[in-house]
């Protein structure tokens, strides 16, 4: 805003509209800063953790200001304020008002009593937010099961694999199976797949992945549990189940319908800042959750919150932290949308083949290691578009490529802290929690020795 507010009145901004950078224009060099960010994000809360829960909100920001300055120098506080504020305006605001609702929302839904969380008990919890993920999204699924897991493992002197493997079925391949899933999802929607085509082709995928990662979480788990053994000073003793809250469910798909609306390509008109176009039906949406948000806020007894242990921490740290993401990642976007123009055409040169077709295998492992370091969401664009960005023919004879694309994005999102953002908040609601979570380093290792061999079998059989 400080920025935007001292360029407001230039004279290189009064030129009606705003120019996007051209990708081919950028060097490598550029993309310093965001990874920059990611060092921080990994180094940090390891080598100095004092300092970065003190300040890593000044940290991020002073690496998306390292990339700002140099920006506007370069090429004009014009184009400089068009990209920044189509990054917040267009990606971010939508981004965080939809993670701050389903938090909201679903922080006030308490499921009350507790289950002894054995091998059996924790596999079937995975496998109940993996099931409400594709309809709540990952982030309310991640939102609404945490709290239950917590408690379920309380008494566990070694946990931190039980919230490793809740980041990968829940967080993440939990919603591969429809567009409300996760956002790269609903931005193919939103460019015209087909929700039941995301259904459909989605489907067995997502049951692979789900197999083999809850048959590889129990035969872990019991071998845990089997040489920890049984803690009979439990801190919350089983108990019934039961939901409260039943109101928030019923805002929780009030928030399916605003969103699914706002994809129906009503035209409620535009609002123009500075060249970025917002459309009214996307302003309409993101007034309509945050109403949805606030009501929540006002109907949801405050013991509902105090039981989950309900806190605004691990959102805003994710606000913080992606927001200076979503600003430093503009130039690696760019280049990406250069083509073969741009310093990354070799790495787009990779997913054809010589005969023009386009590679599936290479288009699954490009979209899915870029998602996993870069944000899943844009990343599906690039490629959703390097391969034609005709949704009718990639969802015919390019099915397997749309299939490779929409894969890549939603399991690899799982591959690290920063693949997609509920994974960030289950970490830092787990730490709250007491949970000892591996480093960024650490959990890659894990996600390096579950996760990669599952997408080494999907693309045998699938691409």
């Amino acid at each position: 805003m400080i920025f935007a507010l001292a360029f407001w009145g230039s004279p290189a901004h009064a030129a009606p509209g705003g120019d996007a950078v051209d990708g081919a224009q950028l060097g490598l060099y550029w993309i310093a800063p965001f990874v920059g960010v990611l060092l921080s994000i990994a180094i940090f809360p390891l080598a100095a953790p004092h300092i970065w829960h003190a300040h890593y909100g000044k940290i991020a920001m002073a690496w998306a200001v390292l990339f700002i300055a140099p920006f506007t120098v370069q090429f004009g506080p014009s184009v400089a304020l068009y990209e920044v504020l189509h990054a917040v305006l267009l990606e971010f605001i939508p981004f965080i008002i939809i993670i701050f609702t389903l938090f909201t929302i679903a922080g006030g839904i308490y499921i009350r009593g507790n289950l002894h969380g054995s091998p059996k008990t924790n596999t079937a919890l995975l496998g109940v937010g993996m099931g409400l993920a594709s309809f709540v999204g990952t982030t309310g699924a991640s939102m609404i099961m945490i709290r239950p897991v917590l408690r379920a493992n309380d008494d566990r002197r070694h946990n931190a694999h039980v919230f490793v493997f809740f980041i990968f079925l829940v967080s993440n391949v939990g919603g591969g199976l429809t567009p409300l899933g996760d956002p790269p999802l609903f931005i193919g929607f939103l460019k015209g797949v087909d929700f039941f085509w995301t259904v459909e082709a989605m489907l067995l995928p997502v049951l692979l992945m789900a197999v083999l990662l809850l048959a590889a979480f129990f035969a872990l788990d019991t071998v845990i549990y089997r040489r920890e053994g049984h803690d009979t000073r439990d801190p919350t003793p089983d108990s019934p189940i039961r939901v409260e809250g039943w109101r928030n469910v019923g805002l929780l798909a009030l928030v399916v319908a605003a969103v699914l609306w706002s994809g129906m390509g009503y035209d409620l008109g535009a609002v123009s800042v500075a060249g970025v176009e917002v459309k009214g039906a996307s302003l309409a949406r993101d007034a309509m959750l945050l109403a949805l948000a606030g009501i929540s806020l006002a109907i949801t007894p405050k013991r509902h919150r105090e039981a989950n242990g309900f806190e605004w921490g691990p959102c805003l740290e994710v606000a913080k932290l992606f927001l200076a993401i979503f600003i430093t990642i503009i130039p690696a976007i760019a280049i990406l949308k250069a083509g073969q123009a741009g310093e990354l055409a070799g790495l787009l040169r990779l997913v054809t083949n010589e005969d023009g077709s386009p590679n599936n295998a290479v288009y699954f492992w490009m979209t899915g290691a870029l998602s996993s370091f870069l944000d899943n969401a844009p990343t599906y664009l690039v490629f959703f578009n390097a391969a034609g960005g005709d949704a009718e023919a990639l969802m015919g004879p390019l099915a397997n490529t749309l299939l490779a694309i929409s894969a890549g994005a939603v399991f690899m999102g799982a591959n690290t802290y920063i693949g997609n953002a509920p994974n960030f908040m289950v970490k830092a609601i787990a730490e709250q929690a007491g949970v000892k979570m591996p480093s960024f380093f650490g959990y890659m290792l894990w996600s390096c020795v579950f996760l990669i061999p599952c997408f080494a079998l999907i693309t045998v059989l699938f691409f």
